[in-house]
């Protein structure tokens, strides 16, 4: 079974995966099936096939039946062969269970800290969130519910803006309908200078967000 690092580019490319989209360094996929006992089902062939494979994926079933499916391979910090297979095959089951692919609602939400020690702050929110410290220095809850924050290092103190932000990761098929949608709901726009790997928003009040892709990466 391939083992072969998966770019995003080639993953956009790739045959048989229209129910996936690439986002923050994983493939994410949703479903929609009814009754819930039928999510249901799909969750536990899914977790069946996931077994068959020894690979397995995160799975989330939410009312009044959505199934959300994530996967990544770990060891390599990205997607492989190994994901793009294991993709093809729960598509299938969902096929199968006569679900709707609704690939355009994958999203993956990030909060980030402005700071010139992050080491100095870092414990503080790990205490209060109840996270984990990750090898990269950022913090994940332990139990895969809350999003992950992680701290960007600053040089000089910032006082003309917030030093909270979201970071909210699209399909890059949707980005920039996303980016007009938050202008048209009363923001404005802060900076394109990266786009297309993200765009950096305000409300009406100032505070951020950026709306980011895997596009432009390098």
């Amino acid at each position: 079974m391939g083992r072969a690092r998966v770019t995003p580019d080639e993953f956009a490319v790739a045959d048989g995966v229209d129910d996936w989209r690439f986002v923050l360094g994983s493939i994410h996929a949703e479903f929609e099936v009814r009754p819930f006992a039928a999510a249901a089902a799909l969750v536990a062939s899914i977790g069946q096939a996931a077994d068959a494979l020894d690979h397995h994926p995160e799975v989330a079933l939410r009312y009044p039946g959505r199934v959300r499916v994530t996967l990544s391979s770990h060891d390599v910090g990205g997607i492989t062969e190994w994901d793009v297979q294991m993709a093809r095959t729960i598509s299938a089951l969902a096929s199968d269970a006569g679900a709707v692919s609704r690939p355009e609602v994958a999203q993956a939400v990030e909060i980030a800290i402005d700071t010139l020690d992050a080491d100095r702050i870092r414990p503080f929110w790990a205490a209060v969130l109840g996270y984990v410290t990750t090898e990269s220095g950022s913090l994940a809850d332990p139990a895969k519910l809350g999003p992950p924050l992680w701290f960007q290092q600053m040089n000089a103190h910032r006082g003309e803006r917030q030093r909270f932000h979201l970071d909210v990761s699209v399909p890059h098929g949707v980005a920039t309908a996303r980016v007009a949608a938050a202008i048209a709901a009363g923001g404005r726009l802060v900076s394109d200078q990266f786009a297309r790997s993200w765009w950096i928003l305000a409300d009406p009040d100032g505070n951020e967000a950026c709306v980011c892709t895997w596009q432009d990466r390098g």
